[in-house]
């Protein structure tokens, strides 16, 4: 054979031998968890396992949450961003317990973490600030392999499974924000003893059509609303926007960012996204091709104006409806936040999404869109006496904060006061 015809081969030679070397090479190992320990749950035994890296846990994670039961605040690329940008650099410290039944297969996931805060250090949710909903992550089957009323039991296992390892023993209990359901099914972190969250949440089911949807409104609503339409358009040509260039995102975001700032220096509330990490964390999210379809960033443009834009999140046949900025000044008499979040609803029904999730807070325009309101529940509890403090004075403020925002007028005056004070402050700065 001449030269050229061996040269021809190689090509597929080199491809068999690629191909074999490949076949016979071992396939890595699994990550191991830190610890390890069995804790009964009824029906039988669960394997408890605690990840302190998160990569360590991804694949496990990343394959679990495709089929169980979640809310999008739970899945790993959400919570993955999160620790990356805010939870590395103030130091916490990912507690992820996984729980699996007799058969081997994951039952639950709980994305735990400990951080400290004011001298204290606290087992929290991981990502629980930024979390509209704090949950487990649970298996379809999960009463076939823990058996409903035996979760407390379990959670005392879980509890000294990660107090075991010393980098993660933590003086305080403080899980905030936990849904009644996880999915289709009853949370069974409130089989915990648990309190009212201060604030609750709202959704409505979207039915089969914008028409019969938004019917459901009175006439004046209506007609309110198409006037206040025509009015804002004749500022500028209205334009629906969902962007898809990288460039063209982050300036939507960038406008979001800047529009919640005034709204949040206008009440007298604090701005989390002048925080550290906090506009880096949602950027990443919305830049993020691994994440397909969670992330919706939208805007309202009016002539060469964003008079108004939105983060959303995409999450099994729901949208959640998470950051919502609107401009100020003159166009923002003509609700250019309503008109856009009517524009996301009306798109919701159009993909096919069964529920619009308008998540933690009890603002006006929520009730009078929903019909399904959410209890949120919180758990508290102190591992060491020197934590005693701590809770007692939590337990307070908690309960005192429910009060005022679920007493309408007290939760005005105190809006009004918080707001006027801003007023005050912003003037004698400037």
């Amino acid at each position: 054979m001449s030269t050229a015809g061996r040269l021809a081969l190689w090509p597929a030679a080199l491809l068999r031998v690629t191909e074999e070397s490949e076949a016979l090479a071992p396939t890595p190992a699994p990550a191991r968890p830190d610890r390890a320990s069995t804790a009964g749950a009824g029906h039988g035994e669960i394997a408890l396992a605690l990840y302190s890296d998160l990569d360590a846990a991804a694949e496990v994670w990343c394959d679990f949450e495709q089929k169980a039961d979640l809310t999008p605040f739970q899945t790993f690329g959400w919570l993955a961003a999160w620790q990356r940008h805010i939870g590395a650099p103030r130091g916490v410290r990912p507690a992820i317990v996984v729980g699996r039944g007799p058969d081997g297969t994951p039952s639950f996931i709980l994305p735990l973490a400990v951080e400290r805060s004011k001298g204290m250090r606290r087992l929290t949710f991981l990502g629980s600030d930024l979390a509209d909903y704090n949950a487990p992550l649970l298996a379809k089957e999960f009463t076939t392999a823990v058996e409903p009323g035996r979760f407390a039991g379990l959670w005392q296992a879980v509890i000294d499974l990660i107090n075991a390892d010393r980098s993660l023993s933590f003086d305080l209990v403080e899980l905030a924000k936990m849904p009644e359901r996880v999915g289709t099914q009853a949370n069974p972190m409130l089989e915990l003893p648990v309190s009212l969250n201060p604030s609750g949440a709202h959704r409505t089911a979207l039915g089969e059509s914008w028409e019969a949807y938004y019917g459901k409104r009175s006439s004046a609503t209506r007609r309110r609303d198409r006037t206040k339409f025509s009015r804002l358009a004749a500022y500028g040509e209205i334009a629906f926007i969902e962007p898809e260039r990288a460039a063209d995102i982050e300036v939507t975001l960038h406008c979001l960012f800047e529009q919640k700032a005034g709204s949040f220096a206008r009440m007298g509330v604090r701005d989390p996204f002048a925080e550290a990490g906090y506009r880096d964390f949602y950027l990443d999210l919305a830049l993020d091709p691994d994440l397909g379809d969670l992330v919706q960033v939208a805007r309202l443009d009016v002539g060469e104006e964003t008079a108004a834009a939105t983060f959303c999140l995409r999450w099994k046949g729901a949208c959640y409806y998470l950051l919502a900025s609107y401009q100020a000044g003159e166009l923002a008499r003509f609700g250019p936040g309503a008109q856009h979040l009517r524009h996301l609803m009306q798109l919701a029904i159009e993909r096919g999404f069964s529920h619009f999730d308008f998540t933690i807070g009890d603002e006006a325009y929520k009730r009078d869109w929903c019909e399904e309101e959410l209890k949120l529940y919180d758990h508290c509890a102190a591992r060491r006496w020197r934590a005693l403090p701590v809770l007692i004075a939590a337990r307070a403020f908690r309960r005192t904060k429910r009060f005022v925002k679920q007493t309408p007028a007290l939760w005005r005056l105190y809006a009004r006061t918080r707001a006027v004070l801003a007023r005050f402050k912003f003037t004698g700065e400037r």
